[in-house]
């Protein structure tokens, strides 16, 4: 039993009790208060397609940008000790980007919103969101800028450029396949944003697994000097780890608009930024940069979401619901701190020396 426990944090695994722990309770807490709370039914949508329903089906639907954000913050935090709080003012840039590419594409074609279209729209704000992580992490990785003051520029101005992008206009986007992307496939019950969220959690597995980015974004994050004269290039990787976000906040702005059916620059992702750093704390990732674990960002990510939805479940009005879940919150990462961790730590061991003091001077009689 004591090996299974050693290989169980040996391996990592470790990281996610927080998140797997949190998880736990607030299934526990919902079940008592509502058993039904779970009940997952078949429905029709608007458009009388047979999906999939129910508190949990919007649990981890709505948690999809979050997730995605969650993904690129970890890297970002690993990498350079601290974090990007511009990722909602950027996905309202790239999703202004998205919009307006798709409006140019109609009115110069005098067409119908079309697949290719969508696609060039896509990677157009991709290039910009990557663009302004560049810029991001310019400021950090070259100019030694603390990240989050780095950010506050785009945090500050960021939703303003979303705004001159459209001309002030909040223009609809109306086609069956950008309804897809927010809402559901036909013949598909899964939400088509939790299938996004797969596909980049496969996405980022495969650049680990092929890569030896992990390895190097830890070792830069624990040391850098030390990265340094082993030869890996400090500089790049954490370039390198805005410019990934960047894509995740790209992904995430094309959610959200694809939901909306259009772009409002002041409310798309808004107040996501806390949120995503908490998914990433709260998956037991160190804020302070090195180790880190994605799975663990993105159960962190369903945490707050399941908190979110437990909220409204309760009948507690919107303008309550963050006070409550701060609360929840500073428990759930106070309890995950290194100084908790390491208190709990002395009392195990002191604990296992007390039963050995007993064990021997049991044998001695």
């Amino acid at each position: 039993m004591k090996n299974n426990f050693k290989r169980f944090f040996s391996s990592g695994l470790g990281q996610l009790t927080i998140p797997i722990i949190s998880i736990c309770l607030l299934i526990i807490f919902n079940l008592i208060r509502d058993p039904s709370f779970f009940s997952i039914s078949i429905a029709h949508n608007n458009d009388g397609n047979m999906v999939l329903a129910g508190n949990l089906i919007s649990i981890i639907n709505g948690a999809s940008e979050l997730a995605i954000l969650a993904m690129g913050m970890t890297l970002v935090t690993a990498a350079c000790g601290g974090q990007d709080i511009s990722v909602g003012a950027a996905a309202a840039i790239a999703g202004s980007v998205f919009v307006k590419i798709i409006k140019m594409c109609m009115f110069d074609f005098n067409s119908d919103i079309k697949a290719g279209y969508i696609i060039l729209a896509f990677l157009a704000a991709c290039v910009v969101a990557m663009l302004f992580g560049a810029f991001n992490g310019t400021l950090v990785a070259v100019f030694k800028i603390q990240p989050m003051i780095a950010t506050l520029i785009l945090f500050t101005c960021g939703r303003s450029i979303a705004y001159w992008i459209n001309g002030g206009a909040t223009p609809t986007v109306s086609s069956p396949i950008i309804t897809a992307i927010g809402g559901f496939i036909p013949g598909v019950p899964i939400p088509t944003p939790v299938i996004i969220v797969v596909v980049m959690a496969v996405l980022f597995k495969l650049l680990f697994h092929f890569t030896s980015l992990e390895l190097f974004t830890q070792s830069v994050g624990i040391n850098g000097n030390a990265a340094r004269l082993n030869g890996i290039n400090s500089t790049f990787i954490k370039l390198l780890s805005f410019i990934i976000l960047g894509i995740c906040v790209a992904v995430a702005g094309t959610i959200g608009v694809s939901r909306l059916g259009l772009i409002n620059h002041e409310t798309l992702l808004i107040d996501i930024e806390m949120d995503t750093i908490l998914a990433v704390a709260i998956g037991g990732n160190s804020l302070g940069g090195g180790k880190f674990k994605i799975g663990g960002s993105i159960l962190g990510a369903y945490v707050i979401q399941m908190l979110t939805i437990t909220l409204y479940a309760m009948k507690v009005s919107s303008t309550d619901v963050k006070a409550y879940k701060a609360v929840v919150i500073i428990l759930l990462v106070v309890i995950g701190s290194p100084v908790v961790k390491k208190y709990f730590g002395r009392m195990v061991s002191k604990a296992k020396a007390n039963r050995s003091e007993k064990k021997a001077k049991g044998a001695v009689e």
